[in-house]
């Protein structure tokens, strides 16, 4: 069970990593690099990363239809995290 939940959880890591990636890549007019200088000026992580945990609702559906419940709740858990990281990252960053 535990084990499950941590697979769906580092599963939705990867997913949210990469729809960073995707986000910053495809929708940026500016290198990688560039664009991360800009995110970091700007205070943008919690946004960036709020658009790359949109990929999380595609693993979540994948796990449910597959029957794979406690690997759906690591995504859900993971989710949670990132919500509670971009609450963190929105009070203290002004």
């Amino acid at each position: 069970m535990l084990k499950e939940m941590l697979i769906g959880f580092v599963v939705a890591l990867i997913a949210t990593a990469f729809g960073c990636f995707i986000f910053i890549e495809y929708f940026s007019s500016y290198d990688f690099n560039k664009s991360l200088e800009l995110i970091k000026e700007g205070n943008l992580e919690g946004k960036v990363l709020v658009l790359g945990a949109i990929a999380n609702f595609f693993v979540f559906f994948v796990f449910l239809k597959k029957k794979q419940i406690y690997r759906a709740r690591g995504v859900l858990f993971e989710t949670i995290l990132i919500a509670l990281t971009v609450l963190f990252l929105t009070i203290f960053s002004t």
